[in-house]
Order: structure tokens, then C-alpha cells, then sequence
């Protein structure tokens, strides 16, 4: 008997899907099971003749045309007649904010996963202060600060960023209540801030171990991965950043602050994809992680801080500590060293894994009770059951694009949010049902941890949870 799944509402006026890739082809059919809408207004913007196949098999209308700066607003425009609809960016190479601009002024609700660039921007970008997260990011705030209110466009809402920003407020409550505290959920912004301080957390790792694996050994000269190769690419080559915070007693000599802005973050002159941090998951325990920059890190850091944003009272460091699958990372040793990227591109089909689990959450660390660990334990093994056409990488991606469709659906007029800046309640009310296994774990392991004493390190054993400790040498 087929199951039957929560409706959350109905869309009027078309669905335009930019992009069709893994986390696209994945995200339509949770868009078919729980939205009242009309199928023949669904359209898909896809260029890349390899999806062909599937939409025209599965009677889906798509345009081939690439969006550019040029053609955007013809594009789209015409596929929003009339002004009203949802437009869900889940593509390479588009400007997020060009095209959320643009949804707003005629009406249509907007949704993405990252605050994407036009083709280009990664590699053709001389200054890396400008190729940031935190430099892309802050062109979206400042559009909201310039024109508040208005039709929704939920900005970066993926897995991470996105549904971490959701774990971390459950975290918060969890770790209220289990150090004696009778806490409600705070109401706004302030109230979270001063819940985090006054729990003692210092920072939050986006810490996550990927164990999914096929048979096959990883042909040479192929990069796999088990989402966009082309998006762990991008944000591979970014510099290393992260949210600073308060606690930091020393700073890096190749990292730099920012003078304009939120001031939360700070870079690395290096690429994120080859700067190891040590970290901490429930499965494998301590491990190495790349410190990838990833917009989650500065906006935590920044909805977090409490006091003026140049001297803050308190403000917690955040960057995400991320173990690939094991393809992925003999895919980025490869790249690396040879100074050139792979030809080929493989993203890991659910069924060709044959193990492994994505075991993404958050570390809330430096509190009483040391370190806690919150998140999704979703298994590749599960995924298959709860939706198609995707391994569970994606279904963690898919499921938190389906909550903030949901979330924007119900609040229309909340102009240009963050995923911090949501009901996370709601938002995980949608989304359990698809992430296996959501769990919190205690640990007692810190950075000072699991040091190799025949090298010795420059660590600062006076605060264990520094950077400084944290940052692998």
C-alpha cells in the first residue's frame, strides 16, 4: 500500500527548478509528494544534455539554455508570467542574489542552497579576500538591509549551511537540559546569543564523516564524490575560513579579518580543501577534517554574537571540519598534487554504495560537559526506503530544501532569511522524518588529545578548545 505523506500546501503559479543535478534530481520528487500543485507548470532549466533522458522520460518541461547575466531575467521572466510561483536554485554557476533579486521584484518565492557566483567567479577572482564565503554572504545581507521585507527568499538552506544552523538550536536546548537548566526556546535573535554564552559554549565544529563507499577502487584521473564535484571543487579552492571567536587567544599568522561587515570572520591564505583540523564524530571518533569554507560558519558566528559586532561581549568560533568519503578525498590528494583537476566527474550512485553512513551534526565544545555532537546518522542503506534517486548525502541536502520550501510557503513576507533566522522547530519537524537516526552524544576528547609525543606541537594547553589547538600542523 503506498504511504501516504503530509501535503504542507499548495503552490500557485509555476515551479521553475534551476538545475538538475543529484541534489535536484532528488529534490523534485519530495517537491511532487508533499506540495498541491500543477505538473504541467513544473519546469526544470537544465543545459546539460546528460539529464535529458530522465526529465523527457518522467514528462518533465525543461529549457537547455544556461542562465547568464544577460539572459536571466528573459529566461525567467518568462517562465513567471505572472509574478507569483517558486523559483528553487540548485545549480552551479548562477548569481544567487541576481536571481533572488530578481524573484522578489516580480513576486515569486525564492529558495537555494549557497550564495552561488556566475560562472567564473572561483578561479577568475585575483583577490581572495573577495573570493570568501564571508565576501559573497555579506552582498546578500546587505540586500536585506537595503530592502527589508518583501516576498521570501530563503538563502542557503542545504544540509550544511542550512540544517545545521537548525541542529545547533537543538543542541542548545538539549545541553540546557541536561546540565539542570529549565529553559523555553528563546524568541529571537538576542535570546539565543545569550543562551549560547550563558552555556559556556565557546565554538561549534560543522563536524562530519562521510563512510559511504562502493566497490570499485576510484579509477585515476576521475573525482568522486557523493554530491556536486563540481560544487566540493569551487569551495575547495576558496581560502580556508571560519567564524572567530571571543575565546581565541592567539591568531594565525597567515589569517586575515575582514573591515567591512558582520566582522565574525576571519580567512586563511590557503585553500580550505588542504587545511586539516582535528575534529570529532560519534563513529569514528577523533579524526582529521578540511577546513572547506562554507557560508554556516560566519552566519553562526555572527547570529550568535552578543555586544557591537567590533568588540563583542561574546562570539563563538565556527568553521566546518568535513572527512569526505574516502574516494572523495583520494580524488582531492590527486587534484592537489597534480596541479590540475580531474576530466572526469563521478558522483556515487545509491545503488553502486554497498556501506557507509553520512554522519553530519554539530559539535557545541568548551561548556561544562566538554564537547556535544548533534545530528543526522543517516545511512545509505535507509535512503532508498524514504525517497528515490538519491544516496544519503543528498537526501540531508534535499529534505532541508523541502523544509525551507515549506517554511517560505507558510511566510511569504519575511523577506531574504537565513536558515539561523527561521523556526528551526518547524523546519526539523519537516525534515526528521528523512535524516535516519538523529542523535546527541557527549564526549570528553578535546584537541589536546591524541598528540604524537616523538613531534612535539606549539599548542596552548591553557585553553584546550583554541584554534591554535585545533588547526593540524
Amino acid at each position: 500500500m503506498a504511504q501516504d505523506y503530509p501535503v504542507y500546501g499548495r503552490i500557485d503559479g509555476p515551479i521553475v527548478m534551476i538545475g538538475f543535478g543529484s541534489i535536484g534530481k532528488g529534490t523534485w520528487p519530495l517537491i511532487e509528494r508533499h506540495f498541491d500543485y500543477d505538473a504541467d507548470r513544473f519546469t526544470v532549466i537544465e543545459p546539460d544534455a546528460r539529464q535529458a533522458n530522465f526529465l523527457r522520460q518522467h514528462k518533465l518541461n525543461h529549457v537547455t539554455t544556461a542562465l547568464t547575466p544577460e539572459n536571466y531575467r528573459e529566461v525567467l521572466g518568462g517562465l513567471f508570467p505572472e509574478g507569483k510561483g517558486f523559483c528553487v536554485n540548485l545549480s552551479v554557476d548562477t548569481s544567487s542574489l541576481d536571481i533572488m533579486k530578481f524573484c522578489r521584484e516580480i513576486g515569486v518565492l525564492y529558495i537555494d542552497t549557497v550564495v552561488e557566483p556566475w560562472a567564473g567567479f572561483y578561479f577568475d577572482t585575483q583577490n581572495n579576500a573577495e573570493r570568501t564565503n564571508y565576501a559573497l554572504r555579506q552582498k546578500v545581507r546587505d540586500e536585506k538591509a537595503a530592502n527589508p521585507g518583501g516576498t521570501t527568499a530563503v538563502s542557503c538552506c542545504g544540509a550544511n549551511p542550512g540544517m545545521v544552523s537548525w541542529f545547533v538550536k537543538e543542541a542548545l536546548l538539549t545541553l540546557a537540559r541536561d546540565t539542570g537548566r529549565d529553559v523555553a526556546a528563546p524568541k529571537d535573535r538576542d535570546g539565543w546569543a545569550k543562551l549560547m554564552m550563558q552555556l559556556g559554549v565557546q565554538g561549534v565544529h560543522i563536524a562530519e564523516r562521510d563512510t559511504q563507499a562502493r566497490r570499485q577502487p576510484r579509477p585515476r584521473g576521475v573525482f568522486v564524490n557523493t554530491w556536486s564535484v563540481e560544487g566540493f571543487i569551487a569551495e575547495g579552492f576558496q581560502p580556508a575560513e571560519l567564524g572567530w571567536g571571543t575565546h581565541e587567544p592567539w591568531f594565525p599568522e597567515n589569517g586575515h579579518r575582514h573591515e567591512t561587515g558582520c566582522k565574525a570572520g576571519i580567512w586563511l591564505e590557503r585553500p580550505g580543501a588542504i587545511t586539516r583540523v582535528h575534529t570529532w564524530c560519534p563513529t569514528p571518533g577523533p579524526q582529521f577534517g578540511f577546513l572547506v569554507t562554507h557560508n554556516e560558519a560566519i552566519s553562526i558566528s555572527d547570529y550568535y554574537t552578543v555586544g557591537a559586532k567590533d568588540a563583542p561581549e561574546f562570539r563563538p568560533t565556527c568553521h566546518y571540519a568535513y572527512h569526505p568519503s574516502d574516494d572523495a578525498v583520494l580524488s582531492l590528494h590527486e587534484m592537489f598534487g597534480s596541479g590540475r583537476q580531474q576530466e572526469k566527474h563521478h558522483i556515487l550512485d545509491v545503488d553502486e554504495i554497498v556501506e557507509g553512513i553520512d554522519e553530519l551534526g554539530v559539535l557545541l565544545y568548551g561548556h561544562e560537559k566538554n564537547a556535544l555532537w548533534y545530528g543526522s546518522r543517516l545511512s545509505n542503506a535507509e535512503t532508498p526506503d524514504l525517497a528515490p534517486y538519491q544516496n544519503a548525502t543528498g537526501l540531508q541536502v534535499t529534505s532541508a530544501v523541502l523544509a525551507g520550501m515549506v517554511w517560505a510557503l507558510e511566510n511569504p513576507q519575511a523577506g531574504i532569511v537565513e536558515t539561523d533566522e527561521m523556526d528551526h522547530a518547524r523546519c526539523l519537524e519537516v525534515q526528521t522524518p528523512y535524516l535516519g537516526p538523529v542523535e546527541a552524544h557527549y564526549t570528553d576528547w578535546t584537541p589536546l588529545q591524541d598528540r604524537w609525543e616523538h613531534f612535539p606541537e606549539d599548542i596552548d594547553e591553557s585553553v584546550p578548545w583554541a584554534f591554535r589547538n585545533v588547526l593540524a600542523t
